[in-house]
């Protein structure tokens, strides 16, 4: 029996030796093919593709001031002595950092208005360390967006695709890339937390991709990138209350990015579609008394003669549900709508009409130039001398952000130490009233101010902001 059992142990100790070569391949085997997994999981590949076209940008600004040197220069004396003084100015540079985004191989890039706004100098530098000059193409300080060009010979760049925001969905993973803090390009992974945020204080175009991504300063202008690696969004702003990274950041949507960019490539500047209606958002107990399960939707309050939309067939009273199917919640959602929609086309509106459901079809067209600026500073012994106003037309209206509804004339500028000063006149008031006139034009009030002689003061109405103002100015 003995020798039995030593066979049989010897046979499983061979057996066992024959086994432990192929397990250990198995094992190998295994953990390559996890190893495989994670490297199919990770975002390395996204990068790789994406990162190449993110460019961290530094500018420059010089910053002149005049020096006061002495309280008596007036004096004739002091000034022959401190003649060589006289004129001289101090310079400092300020510098600050962001990031910008490649769209087009020839080296427009995309990045913040804020980013670059009044600077003397642009330097792009690339992931691989390779600087260039940049020039400004055009600026939209509305979307906080700006465009660039790379000055280079003929040179290939680097691109990022874009990609459709309308297709995000909340809990989508998501990329930032960008220069945080100055370090140098890095990345920063998290989820879609929202979608359509608006949020006041940010931009007009208050529609925002909220994400929990890590976004820092410096990372303004830089990319959200969609794991397909796309642009999803242009990284803006941040919620903070130090500076640094709560997990709540915003970012432009490339919808919005793709039409401001092909505006400012045609133009140098944005040009929005004037629809020429104002509206308000619903309330629980006004979507109570029309029906309306949620307060979802636009409430048309007023409708421009000869504009768009009331060759549409917008009335007040109506209330826009959607445009081209997508849902309208509130005034900058339908906004948001019509911006990102091309000019020349048409959008599909659904409505409320009379307590029955319609849509329409409304034209987006450019906001037309009439009436003429004609553009005025105003002269002689009345409160306005000093100020420069215009006509205000749909043109002139979208550039300044405001709403156009009426013919009016609108102050443009206010020179400093002059009767206009004086009164607190500020840009962007209207001009309503003047001793009980009503001013449409320019030239209504560059007349009546030749003929009205005010003995017990002048009476002004204006508007400033969704407020009217009522002044009083008695001559001295």
């Amino acid at each position: 029996m003995r020798p039995s059992f030593m066979s049989a142990g010897l046979i499983s100790a061979l057996c066992v030796a024959a086994v432990l070569p192929m397990i250990g391949e198995l094992w190998t085997h295994a953990a390559w093919s996890e190893e495989s997994a994670d490297v199919r999981l990770s975002f390395g590949p996204v990068v790789k593709q994406a990162a190449p076209a993110v460019v961290n940008i530094y500018t420059r600004k010089v910053i002149r001031t005049s020096q006061t040197l002495s309280p008596f220069l007036d004096d004739p004396v002091f000034r022959h002595f401190l003649s060589e003084q006289l004129g001289r100015s101090s310079e400092r540079v300020q510098r600050s950092l962001g990031s910008g985004v490649i769209i087009r191989s020839d080296g427009i890039v995309v990045t913040n208005h804020h980013v670059v706004k009044n600077s003397d100098a642009v330097i792009v530098v690339l992931s691989d360390r390779r600087e260039y000059e940049a020039s400004m193409i055009g600026s939209d300080e509305r979307t906080d967006l700006a465009v660039l060009k790379i000055v280079s010979q003929k040179e290939k760049f680097p691109t990022l695709i874009m990609g459709d925001s309308d297709a995000l969905d909340v809990g989508d993973w998501v990329l930032a890339i960008g220069n945080p803090f100055g370090v140098g390009q890095t990345v920063t992974s998290g989820i879609v937390s929202a979608v359509a945020r608006t949020l006041a204080g940010i931009t007009d175009y208050r529609f925002f991709i909220q994400t929990d991504a890590a976004i820092n300063p410096g990372n303004s202008g830089g990319a959200l990138v969609t794991l397909d690696g796309r642009l999803a969004g242009i990284n803006t702003a941040i919620y903070s209350q130090n500076g640094s990274n709560l997990g709540i950041g915003f970012a432009v949507p490339a919808n919005m990015v793709q039409v401001v960019v092909k505006t400012i490539l045609a133009h140098g500047r944005t040009i929005r579609p004037w629809v020429g209606i104002d509206g308000d958002g619903l309330t629980q107990e006004i979507a109570d008394l029309l029906g309306l399960q949620t307060p979802s939707g636009v409430l048309v309050t007023s409708v421009h003669h000869g504009s768009p939309g009331e060759a549409a067939g917008l009335r007040p009273g109506d209330v826009v549900l959607s445009v081209n199917e997508h849902k309208v919640a509130d005034v900058d959602s339908l906004r948001y709508r019509l911006t990102t929609l091309p000019l020349g086309r048409t959008a599909t509106l659904k409505l409320l009409h009379a307590g029955s459901i319609r849509t329409v079809n409304l034209q987006l067209l450019a906001p037309p130039e009439t009436p003429p600026r004609e553009v005025t500073e105003i002269n002689g012994h009345n409160p306005f001398s000093g100020a420069t106003v215009a006509n205000l037309n749909p043109t002139l209206a979208e550039e300044l952000g405001m709403a156009f509804n009426e013919n009016a004339v609108v102050v443009m500028h206010v020179r400093q130490h002059t009767p206009a000063e004086g009164i607190n006149l500020r840009s962007g008031d209207v001009i309503l009233e003047v001793d009980g006139h009503r001013i449409q034009t320019v030239r209504d009030l560059t007349q009546l101010l030749t003929i009205v002689v005010s003995s017990d003061g002048w009476r002004i109405a204006l508007r400033r902001g969704e407020n009217v103002l009522h002044v009083m100015i008695r001559e001295n």
